[in-house]
């Protein structure tokens, strides 16, 4: 009995080994300055790329992403694209599995994720990868 419980584990443990976690969404954000121009890649195990450098990602931001990622799945079907308002200082572009959705700060009829969106890029972008915009 043990030897068969011993082998099921085993048979578990190297079926799992080497599964990668899927990324839950990309953003590039884009801006006139320099620490605008920003790349974030988030992952569902628990870890951010911030151009090209990966960062662990605490509990509380990855449930935040997750939720994000379920609140722009829509959007991302069809494909959402609102043109940049007056004065707009930055630009996102949005991937996941769903597809892409794009908006700037100042896009007229930006709906509330995406400005959650935006402020959790640079909640990660400061406090995880520390990319501090002027």
């Amino acid at each position: 009995m043990r030897r068969t419980v011993a082998a099921a584990l085993v048979v578990a443990v190297l079926t799992g080994c080497g599964t990668a976690s899927p990324d839950l969404f990309e953003v590039r954000r884009s801006g006139e300055d320099r620490a605008a121009n920003l790349t974030l890649v988030v992952n569902d195990g628990g870890s951010v790329t911030c151009n090209g450098e990966e960062h662990a990602l605490d509990a509380d931001r990855l449930l935040t992403a997750r939720e994000l990622a379920r609140e722009l799945a829509e959007q991302a079907e069809l494909g959402v694209e609102l043109p940049p308002g007056p004065g707009a200082v930055l630009r996102y572009r949005v991937r996941m599995e769903a597809g892409t959705v794009s908006f700037s700060d100042t896009s007229r009829g930006n709906p509330p994720v995406f400005l959650r969106l935006a402020g959790f890029t640079k909640d990660v972008a400061e406090r995880v990868c520390g990319i501090v915009r002027q």
